[in-house]
């Protein structure tokens, strides 16, 4: 009796069957390791996971917190101890730079104190804005905008630990640009909204001028409008003395003008023997202004070559102390190239600043010399015409500085307006200024400029 074959099957079927066998596997991995990943406990304790997790919500803050407090520290201390070392040389005290106790001493290099609030001001915004969200992140049980505002908003008080108001103000109106920058940068990205000009290549130049023109008006006709630390910045860089300045005020406004005071500020200056003073001059002659020299063009160029030698120090340790603290790796990798990085940066823009003094007396004695009477628009045109000079930087310097003068002008003219009943006082509004940061630096970083984004970023990221 002959018995069948058993009968095969296809290589399709058996193909068919490993493939269904293997989908089952992978199907059954990923179900495992869903489930070795979900937390343990009750579903009404879930909530998204923080973004440190190797280390505690307390421990992350705190660590936050000291890093920001010391290299907001160390950038203060390093520009107060390389001032300091300028000082020295410029005395052609050569030997007292290797002597620390010269060098660093309390009596000579008063910092300590500023360095440490500014680092409560950082350190102190950077842990408490990590700890709010970490909070608000198991409160409300979800990751949402809201909660960086919240967090912002609430940390943005550490700003109080300025006991100057006057500084309180200063940083909350250039935060304050820096985040309408960034809205704007972000709407104009969405075609939602854009400014007449906007695209304009030297839009960024445009915005400076008109800046530079009220901040200059408020120097020479409404001083109390600036802050005491900013009129002392414009009066040391600039040539012309602070009677001078007052004699011009009183002019333009048609009030006497104080001769004591002038008089007394000429007697000390060379060449100013034959110089008539007038209870009501219609204008302040050259003589007056610049004394110790009869040829305008020779002022103005000694007026520049000295804002150079004056502001050169405080450039280079700007461009160079931050560089170094908060990219010490670089630095280490190539000093030589960072040191001149930092010299040619700091020519650059102090042949700016140096510029922008020569064009501006320049003008002034200009005006001198075609008309017979003073008015106070001479001076908002002047400072319009000398920032041109911002043209001697590179272009991506050219918003940064825009926007650092911006807000000190739209400032002098909010003053000015509530002076003469225009505009509503607002008292202590520069506390909550500062808290949108957070929320526009996660969400549009790459509308901040890279120097702005990088400080945001240092102080709000998490610790690596």
């Amino acid at each position: 009796m002959r018995t069948s074959p058993t009968p095969q099957k296809r290589p399709s079927d058996a193909a068919s069957a490993a493939e269904a066998a293997e989908r089952r596997l992978r199907e059954a991995e990923q179900r495992l390791r869903g489930a070795a990943a979900a937390p343990r406990g009750s579903p009404e304790n879930l909530h998204p996971p923080c973004d440190h997790a190797d280390e505690s919500c307390v421990a992350n803050a705190v660590g936050n917190l000291c890093q920001s407090f010391l290299l907001s520290y160390g950038i203060r201390v390093g520009i107060g101890i390389l001032l300091r070392a300028f000082k020295l040389a410029r005395l052609k005290s050569y030997s007292s730079l290797l002597d620390i106790k010269q060098l660093v001493s309390e009596k000579d290099l008063i910092v300590r104190e500023e360095a440490c609030r500014i680092g409560l001001l950082f350190g102190g915004f950077t842990g408490s804005y990590h700890a709010l969200r970490c909070l608000l992140r198991k409160l409300r049980k979800k990751e949402t905008p809201v909660n960086a505002i919240l967090a912002g908003a609430i940390s943005g008080l550490s700003i109080l630990a300025l006991d100057d108001p006057s500084r309180r103000r200063t940083l909350a109106l250039y935060l304050l640009a820096r985040v309408a920058q960034c809205a704007y940068n972000s709407a104009k990205s969405k075609n939602k909204f854009h400014l007449w000009g906007s695209h304009w290549s030297h839009g960024d130049t445009l915005l400076f001028a008109i800046a530079c023109a009220q901040v200059m008006y408020s120097f020479v006709m409404r001083p109390e409008s600036l802050p005491k630390s900013y009129q002392d910045f414009i009066q040391k860089t600039g040539p012309v003395a602070a009677p001078v300045y007052k004699a011009v005020r009183d002019c333009c406004r048609g009030s006497p003008v104080d001769v004591a005071s002038l008089s007394a500020y000429l007697s000390k200056s060379r060449g100013s023997n034959n110089v008539k003073l007038e209870d009501f001059p219609d204008i302040i002659p050259c003589s007056i202004i610049h004394p110790e020299s009869n040829s305008c063009l020779v002022h103005n160029a000694k007026a520049a070559t000295a804002t150079f030698r004056k502001t050169f120090p405080l450039y280079f340790s700007l461009t160079f102390v931050p560089f170094v603290v908060l990219r010490l790796q670089k630095f280490m990798d190539a000093p030589v190239r960072t040191c001149w990085h930092a010299v040619t940066g700091a020519v650059r823009s102090t042949t700016f600043l140096s510029a922008f003094v020569g064009i501006f007396q320049g003008v002034i004695c200009l005006h001198r010399k075609v008309a017979v009477k003073d008015h106070k628009l001479v001076y908002w045109i002047a400072g319009g015409i000398s920032a041109l000079s911002v043209l001697l930087e590179k272009k991506a310097r050219r918003g940064e500085l825009a926007l650092y003068v911006l807000p000190r002008a739209g400032d002098s003219l909010w003053y000015i307006l509530v002076n003469r009943h225009l505009l509503p006082d607002i008292k202590n509004a520069e506390a909550n200024e500062i808290s949108p940061c957070c929320d526009n630096h996660r969400r549009t970083r790459w509308c901040f400029c890279s120097f702005s984004y990088n400080i945001v970023h240092r102080s709000i990221s998490t610790s690596s």
